[in-house]
């Protein structure tokens, strides 16, 4: 495996790696990053948490560096399908974009059109965006990609999952023809496919993995329990010491589990579609800090965090799909770490959660579970008492027994967290589930730097344009 020098990075990204901690890429990034900095387009294809962001993140910035970006015209481009997930390309190259004195900023729905806008007549060297917020921009001329030298697609399938791409093309129309792009999906067929044919010149196509290869370092489990034991289960589960997500079905299901979770003495937060951006920035943030240690999260998430040691992702509900099933267990397990992956199925459920898994592409051992059983403790760590007494904060005693408080969110954890970081390289937990103080390991941590989405906080009201 080459070394970064041996890329040809500046030396000025070189230093900022290395001070960071990364002294050797990840394999995505060494496949792609030679032929990205000579020029080529680039199709990538890596397993969630494999280090594609700084795989054309780094090569985006190196090929626009020594450029000053004019008012409302970037000099590149991300382009991504969710506000989370522009979030963390943000927080993960700012502080490498400030070793080339590139300003990055980002325009997503559901934050202040106006800030945005004035961001961006200051002038943003590389911009991120999602595809609804980014056309409004057009529309109204607030941006202009005329000057665009570099094109990045990130997770190009979801944004064809969510219908995105009209609007994919439509922003593709309006940089030049001869600038490069660079498109990185878990698929390259279909919609993906038809992208590729019209918008890349002669790309060189670089795959580290298949899209549904199972993870070394992920354990997958799937625990057969009857419906009406189910949410016993659920709740020793969350109960155990380590920083875990809850996938469910529905934002009424996220908010509901969340509820019962606390009232049995877990600190739990949800996150869904039905929050507002701010809120997500900070329920994000929060866990990420391990206060609260549980997130209940619908799929809206399963691309969106990226969080250090999450030890266990248990889908509560089975996904749709294999894609989402691979995206969901690509919480955990990251950049090498070692994860496990558990899906809860009743008995009725059974044929269609194999027949799931085996499209996913990964061997699950199947255990028939109950509460408090030896096996549900040995393979996701439950405790059957649910959180001990001494380990319970004062705030999750029963609502009846708090005082009554005006206003929302006053004494919620997360209100307090601030805002989520890309690779937030988070605490690890002790024997207790408590977090242990860390400093940041990695690109856009949270005490790197203050770069945000949007550039500042938002309004309560909400932004013109697509949510997205």
């Amino acid at each position: 495996m080459p070394s970064f020098a041996d890329l040809g990075l500046p030396a000025p990204l070189l230093r900022a790696l290395a001070a960071e901690g990364f002294t050797a890429p990840f394999p995505v990034q060494a496949a792609t990053l030679p032929d990205s900095l000579a020029g080529r387009d680039v199709l990538g294809r890596g397993q969630t948490g494999s280090g594609k962001t700084l795989a054309f993140g780094l090569a985006l910035l190196a090929r626009v560096s020594g450029t000053r970006a004019a008012a409302r015209r970037p000099s590149g481009l991300v382009l991504v399908p969710t506000r989370e997930l522009a979030q963390q390309v943000v927080d993960a190259l700012a502080p490498l974009a400030a070793t080339l004195g590139l300003r990055i900023d980002a325009v997503v729905g559901g934050l202040s059109f106006g800030r945005q806008a004035t961001a961006l007549e200051r002038g943003v060297d590389v911009l991120v965006a999602t595809p609804g917020r980014l056309a409004d921009h057009l529309d109204q001329r607030t941006c202009d990609l005329g000057h665009v030298a570099v094109t990045a697609i990130d997770e190009a399938d979801r944004m064809a999952d969510m219908g995105f791409l009209p609007q994919v093309r439509r922003i593709l129309d309006r940089t030049p023809a001869d600038g490069q792009r660079l498109l990185f999906s878990a698929t390259l067929d279909g919609d993906v496919g038809v992208l590729v044919e019209r918008y890349l010149h002669d790309p060189v196509t670089r795959a580290v993995a298949s899209p549904t290869a199972q993870v070394e370092t992920m354990d997958h489990h799937v625990l057969v329990v009857e419906a009406a034991e189910k949410s016993r289960v659920v709740a020793e589960i969350a109960a155990r010491a380590g920083r875990t997500i809850l996938f469910v079905r529905t934002k009424h299901g996220a908010d509901r589990l969340v509820r019962h979770l606390r009232r049995d003495g877990v600190l739990a937060a949800a996150l869904h579609g039905g929050k507002a951006q701010n809120a997500r920035n900070r329920a994000i943030a929060a866990f990420a800090a391990g206060e609260p240690p549980v997130l209940v999260a619908t799929d809206v998430a399963a691309r969106g965090i990226h969080v250090d040691d999450v030890s266990l992702v248990v889908h509560v509900d089975p996904p749709a799909d294999p894609k989402d099933y691979v995206h969901r267990a690509g919480r955990t397990a990251r950049a090498g770490d070692t994860g496990t992956v558990v899906t809860m199925a009743t008995p009725e459920q059974r044929g269609d959660v194999d027949a799931l898994t085996r499209k996913a592409g990964v061997r699950a051992t199947v255990t028939e579970v109950a509460p408090g059983g030896a096996d549900l403790v040995r393979i996701t760590g439950a405790r059957a008492g649910g959180v001990p007494e001494a380990e319970r904060p004062a705030r999750l005693t029963p609502p009846a027994a708090r005082p009554a408080r005006s206003g929302r969110g006053g004494t919620d954890p997360a209100a307090r967290a601030g805002q989520a970081g890309h690779g937030v390289r988070a605490a690890p937990a002790d024997a207790a589930g408590r977090p242990a103080a860390r400093s940041s390991g990695s690109p856009g941590g949270a005490a790197a730097h203050s770069a945000r989405v949007g550039g500042s906080r938002p309004r309560r009201r909400r932004g013109r344009g697509s949510a997205a």
